[in-house]
């Protein structure tokens, strides 16, 4: 029945291309990516290898004004965006954002056959705009046609076209520009793909304005700070709109220095460029897939710090990569892979991967913790510290390549960069490196098999009860289920070395029993209560205690007097095979434990809800036991 259900899923995820409510807005913002990245990269390689043909300027100041005033829109009219689109009905919306965008293309086909690349470089600040214009519209749009169980499916769509699109853009937009005639095929290109968007845009359909009587703040800069206030008030997504913002920075440092790091540093012609910026989209296209794989397909926030572990390791070893001494004569792609750069390529590959691990969860986090009635101005907030991060990016390579340093040295500096800033989010919002340690457990040591998740209510307070087998009951329970669980834990197994980090992280409530420590335990069920109120999930092992026998122990009326006190759903779940395992209290050889432990098959099955009037300890130690027997 479940793996029926799961085809089901599956195919209804590749359902969502065939509907007219998403594949003319997908495609949509799929060339307008798409097109983005052929412009760009154009124009980088024609400023980086032409460029001394039509204009007497420094590349390195060319490329990183380029990029400044590219992203510079996105951080002055961002908020302004957000508004404009709230207010009015959204597919004639971008039907005019395209529009504009097919005229300013126009204009980029004159100037790329012209030679005029200050003209070139003018026009990215008319595309950042019109950008920064459709960001809002796009994720705004998202949620008003797919269903809530259908988000993650659309999102995952938008965020791979998004990744295919700049690979192909980028891969399309160099090839291009190096040929005879490339200035005149990008011309042609730019505008083909522009109306081609605008096509789709036609079929998109009406999307009305969910608040018509929105009084638009056209100053700026007043709106911009009113949006990161606004921002700021949830600190989880706060922060995590940092992490995302310091990743476009790290994205914007590499995508915009690889060009002249290829000619400057390793020797490469533009076929060189090509391929180590398609290893680099790709890398991040591969990690973003992998996240659903990783994260057994819900938001599994654990990956954010293996994904800046990767980015740091990778970014620093890039540094050490680069060859001693430049080529006497420009490589070829042939020459380049023949001259044994087989540890750079991997270095740029992984540090793409790593990247797209880090992002996604993140990104998805930010759309789970915002009030959805406050969607646009949290994406605006976004977006602006985005922009931001990424002319800061510009600055400080200005800086630092200005001051005589190399770009290989401008990206080691910001892999340390991205340590440091990693520990100091980590220590902010010490959840991170929880759930981190929490998804090792449990895809390193064990295989974890989950049944009935779906059976868990997405919002509302729920009692979970649970059979009590190992001291990791608790991590394996949360690695699983796709909620915030607070968990009541016996305390002696609350306070152990290491676990403790993570239990307290995880908002544990800690229990004793009555002649343990009175007080604790009165506590505990003051803390149930509460937690309970504010809609949180529960988890309790009714047992009070591991097994010392793989039996299950009596379920102690704790349970019925936590439900009497607040009555709330009530959920039965059950753990197999983890008995015997390094964790369990089986008593025979340790090495024989540590050897069934790792890599184990471990079970965690979810039975129906039952409601608080029908539930007893009794009946619910039955139904775990069902549950643990494969009965259910």
């Amino acid at each position: 029945m479940v793996q029926k259900q799961e085809q089901k899923q599956a195919a209804g995820q590749f359902e969502l291309l065939t509907q007219k409510r998403f594949l003319p807005f997908f495609m949509t913002q799929f060339f307008g990516a798409f097109n983005d990245n052929v412009f760009k990269n154009a124009l980088i390689i024609l400023i980086v290898f032409q460029g001394s043909q039509f204009i007497d300027a420094n590349a390195d100041l060319l490329i990183n004004i380029s990029a400044a005033l590219f992203i510079l829109p996105f951080f002055l009219f961002s908020a302004t965006a957000g508004q404009w689109i709230d207010k009015y009905e959204k597919s004639r919306l971008i039907r005019v954002i395209k529009l504009i965008e097919v005229l300013i293309m126009l204009i980029a086909a004159f100037a790329f056959v012209q030679g005029h690349i200050l003209v070139l470089i003018a026009l990215l600040f008319l595309m950042g705009t019109q950008s920064a214009f459709f960001g809002p519209a796009k994720y705004s749009y998202i949620p008003q046609h797919l269903k809530p169980s259908e988000l993650i499916e659309g999102n995952a769509w938008v965020q791979m076209g998004t990744f295919v699109a700049i690979l192909i853009g980028t891969i399309l937009g160099g090839v291009l520009i190096a040929q005879e005639q490339g200035r005149v095929y990008i011309a042609v290109a730019v505008v083909s793909f522009a109306v081609a968007g605008y096509l789709a845009s036609r079929f998109i359909p009406l999307t009305p304005s969910l608040n018509d009587d929105l009084k638009i703040n056209w100053n700026v800069f007043s709106e911009t700070y009113h949006n990161i206030k606004f921002l700021r008030k949830n600190r989880t997504v706060f922060l995590s709109v940092l992490g995302i913002s310091w990743f476009w920075f790290l994205g914007a440092t590499y995508l915009v220095q690889l060009p002249n790091y290829t000619k400057t540093t390793l020797g490469g012609n533009e076929q060189v460029v090509i391929l180590l910026l398609t290893l680099f989209t790709l890398g991040i296209g591969a990690g973003s897939l992998l996240c659903n794989w990783l994260s057994g397909k819900k938001i599994e926030i654990g990956l954010v710090p293996f994904g800046s572990i990767g980015l740091t390791l990778f970014g620093v070893d890039l540094y050490f990569s680069q060859p001693e001494v430049l080529p006497v004569a420009t490589l070829g792609l042939k020459a380049f892979l023949e001259a044994g750069h087989f540890r750079l390529v991997v270095d740029v590959l992984f540090i793409g991967f790593f990247g797209g691990l880090y992002i996604v969860p993140l990104m998805a986090l930010v759309q789970q913790r915002s009030e959805q009635a406050h969607m646009s101005r949290v994406i605006a907030g976004n977006n602006i510290i985005n922009s931001l991060m990424m002319v800061l990016s510009a600055v400080l390579a200005i800086m630092v390549l200005s001051s005589g340093y190399s770009i290989a040295q401008l990206f080691l500096l910001v892999s340390v960069l991205n340590a440091i800033v990693a520990i100091y989010i980590y220590s902010l919002v010490p959840e991170f490196f929880m759930r981190f340690m929490v998804w090792l457990l449990i895809h390193s040591i064990y295989r974890v098999r989950a049944r009935g998740l779906e059976k868990i209510p997405d919002e509302g307070p729920v009692v979970l009860v649970c059979n009590h087998v190992s001291y990791v009951d608790a991590l394996i329970i949360a690695g699983c289920i796709r909620r915030p669980v607070r968990f009541v834990m016996y305390y002696k197994i609350y306070n152990l070395p290491v676990l403790n980090f993570i239990f307290r992280t995880a908002k544990t409530i800690p229990i004793a029993g009555k002649y343990e420590d009175e007080a604790l335990l009165k506590k505990a069920f003051d803390d149930i209560d509460q937690a309970l109120l504010d809609g949180d999930v529960v988890c309790v092992f009714p047992e009070g205690k591991l097994t010392v026998d793989g039996k299950m122990n009596k379920f102690r009326d704790g349970i019925e007097k936590i439900i009497s006190r607040r009555p709330v759903p009530v959920i039965p779940m059950a753990l197999q095979g983890l008995w015997g395992s390094a964790f369990s209290r089986q008593r025979s050889n340790i090495f024989c434990r540590l050897f069934k432990g790792f890599k184990s098959s471990v079970g965690l099955v979810v039975g129906d809800l039952i409601q608080p009037q029908q539930a007893s300890a009794k009946m619910l130690q039955e139904k775990v036991q069902d549950l643990y027997d494969g009965q259910e």
